[in-house]
């Protein structure tokens, strides 16, 4: 009888000793870019949870995550890939893929994930549990712009060759691809539009976007925003602009126009320029709160400390931030609420309301950089 009392007690010790369980809704990260780290962070409580080390060369860092949160797969540029634990804030797997790597994606089903190269190019997919390599799919150029699309597929462009490819991973040990020839110079970007039927791709080289219709990819590559730029001399570009989904407020997508101080507004119904809205700088990101109600841009050194705030109804900036020094990048939680910003030179993540544009918190990060929220595992092209 004294043994199972004292087993009994153990067993007590042991359960009230266990951390008490919780979902992943609210966590997120923050790339800390200088020391090779991420900052994990809950939204409830405006709050940093922890820190996770070793995560190499996050200067271009991108992140993705697993089907059902737990789980953040983080692209950094010296060609790791780091599977990162959030609800025990540590390290899973982690692999040097690459050389040079510039981001990637996670399939519809979440069973595979697709690295994007600079060097030696091309893409590697492998097995979202283990890390596995599974395929890779060479490409004579640096990648750039991936994004998963239904279908268990990921669309990127390539930037030497003009091109825009589409993988079909739903066998991820032989994939499928289909190539778009001759859609523009230079692609730098694209993104997949939220409800997964276009794949948008910046072009450095020339004014415009190259659109396609994931619905019909043999039509190949047409042409948006033509010359946007025609007749105009563009300014010094000092980092270039980033397009993502989050762009896509409604029927509008608020694209930066490169070297200009203007945001572009494309009509996704008629695929023609609804509008051009003047800001303070050359724009990096442009980001559709939730609701699609108001867009926030950030913009490149040297007017890189402000974000200003579109109204989508006015088409024009009804509110101006200073949030500090070096604004690199903008989140919103899942229902639109809170935006997050982050401060690289101040070495601060603000967390601002966006009802009254009130700040709500300031938490200290060494040169942070790119936010992401877990809510992005369930948003195509995220």
């Amino acid at each position: 009888m004294r043994r199972l009392a004292i087993a009994a007690l153990a067993l007590l010790q042991a359960a009230c000793a266990a951390p008490e369980p919780r979902g992943t809704g609210d966590l997120g990260l923050v790339v800390e870019r200088a020391a090779g780290r991420v900052m994990l962070i809950e939204t409830s409580g405006r709050t940093a949870r922890a820190r996770v080390e070793g995560l190499g060369d996050l200067s271009h860092a991108a992140a993705v995550f697993s089907r059902d949160g737990r789980y953040a797969y983080v692209f950094g540029r010296d060609g790791g890939l780091t599977k990162v634990d959030l609800l025990l804030a540590k390290i899973d797997k982690r692999v040097i893929q690459a050389g040079n790597s510039i981001g990637g994606a996670i399939s519809q089903d979440g069973r595979v994930v697709a690295v994007a190269n600079y060097q030696p190019g091309g893409v590697r997919l492998f097995d979202a549990a283990t890390l596995e390599p599974l395929a890779e799919v060479p490409t004579g150029s640096k990648v750039v712009g991936i994004a998963d699309a239904p279908g268990n597929r990921f669309v990127f462009s390539l930037f030497e060759k003009g091109e825009i490819w589409i993988v079909d991973a739903s066998d991820p040990r032989q994939p499928a691809v289909q190539k778009i020839a001759d859609i523009g110079r230079q692609p730098y970007d694209g993104f997949v539009t939220p409800n997964g039927r276009y794949y948008l791709a910046g072009l450095f080289g020339e004014d415009g976007l190259a659109l396609v219709d994931l619905w019909n990819p043999t039509a190949g590559a047409r042409r948006v925003l033509d010359g946007y730029g025609r007749g105009q001399e563009p300014l010094p570009v000092y980092k270039m602009p980033h397009l993502r989904g989050w762009a896509v407020a409604g029927r509008y997508i608020f694209l930066p126009a490169i070297g200009r101080h203007e945001v572009l507004v494309l009509d996704s119904v008629t695929w023609t320029e609804a509008a051009r809205i003047a800001v303070h700088g050359q724009p990096v990101f442009a980001v559709a709160q939730p609701g699609a109600r108001r867009v926030w841009v950030n913009f490149a050194f040297p007017d890189n400390g402000v974000v200003q705030v579109i109204d989508v109804a006015a088409m024009k900036v009804v509110k101006e931030l200073k949030p500090g020094r070096a604004v690199l990048h903008m989140e919103f939680t899942p229902r639109g609420e809170q935006a997050w910003v982050s401060s690289r030179d101040d070495g601060a993540v603000v967390v601002y309301d966006t009802a009254s544009f009130a700040e709500r918190a300031r938490l200290p990060a060494e040169s942070p950089s790119g936010i992401f929220l877990t809510s992005r595992a369930a948003m195509t092209g995220f």
